[in-house]
């Protein structure tokens, strides 16, 4: 029986979702960063025979999240969506990577214990070698060198499980790195809003206007805001996948270290004997015919 394995594209996929990330976050954002249309005259008093003026309308409340995408202002705000579709590439990447299913898949385990059992070496390695998962690469390198003993052939594996990981912690880290740029990221826009209110303060013969103070320093609070809650995610996705790795080679180590040893001492054993062959008819009718009586 053949077996077919059907390789996924995590991180085509992976992307894709960080990209669609990004178009939905675009087209929520761009809406509300589009400046209202202010009145340019009051509303005109009601005309009455007392002559009272109408009372002004108060102004309606400012809503949270369209202040805050407001006030991160456009650089910080393209770094920080820059970032955040990174950030959800990774996470979706390593998550379909990172899976035990796929690192050690159960049926190919088995098919390639039957296999090994039914002493079709060469069909075990080229079932090992077609498929993509973590554990048929690591047993394509110590089938390769079982031929110079188990010892070598464990030695293979296990550096070709370090390699494997070694690839996989790349990935990991930049996780890491992610939740230490979001508190950096901060900080400038903190630095950043502090120097435009100290600017508006330090207008020379000029009063300092309120909403301006506040638009530098709400950008301050918001960039800071926005920076800390990216970093919070990242670095617990980095905690979670890098445990997930550790877990996940040492598991594909001794599955490969069980499946090699399996495979050598069944190369050791004597073939079982070839079951006699039944004489065909006509022999059978010949030696009959040349049998003294």
């Amino acid at each position: 029986m053949g077996h077919c394995v059907a390789h996924p594209r995590p991180r085509l996929a992976a992307w894709f979702a960080g990209c669609l990330t990004a178009v939905l976050l675009f087209a929520f954002v761009a809406p509300l960063l589009t400046p209202a249309r202010a009145q340019d005259n009051p509303a005109p008093a009601a005309e009455n025979g007392g002559g009272d003026t109408a009372k002004p309308a108060e102004a309606p409340r400012p809503n949270i999240f369209i202040h805050i995408i407001k006030s991160v202002g456009w650089l910080f705000g393209l770094v920080l969506l820059f970032i955040s579709v990174g950030l959800v590439a990774l996470i979706v990447l390593l998550s379909m990577e990172l899976r035990m299913a796929i690192a050690i898949p159960p049926a190919f385990v088995e098919e390639f214990t039957d296999t090994v059992n039914k002493r079709r070496f060469k069909e075990a390695y080229e079932m090992s070698k077609e498929d993509g998962s973590y554990l048929g690469r690591v047993l394509t390198v110590g089938m390769s060198r079982l031929q110079y003993g188990i010892e070598d052939a464990r030695e293979a594996a296990f550096n070709m499980v370090e390699n494997i990981k070694a690839g996989k912690e790349q990935l990991v880290t930049y996780l890491a790195t992610i939740g230490t740029l979001g508190p950096m990221l901060g900080l400038v826009g903190t630095v950043w809003g502090m120097i435009l209110s100290f600017m508006e303060l330090g207008r020379p013969g000029s009063t300092p206007r309120p909403d301006k103070l506040a638009e530098g320093i709400s950008h301050a609070l918001v960039v800071t805001l926005l920076g800390i809650g990216l970093s919070v995610p990242a670095i617990f996705c980095h905690a979670f996948y890098r445990n997930r790795l550790i877990r996940i080679s040492m598991e594909t180590s001794n599955v490969a270290d069980d499946l090699l040893t399996q495979m050598y001492h069944n190369s050791k054993k004597p073939a079982p004997p070839a079951p006699p062959a039944e004489p065909s008819p006509d022999r059978a009718a010949a030696a009959a015919a040349i049998k003294p009586k």
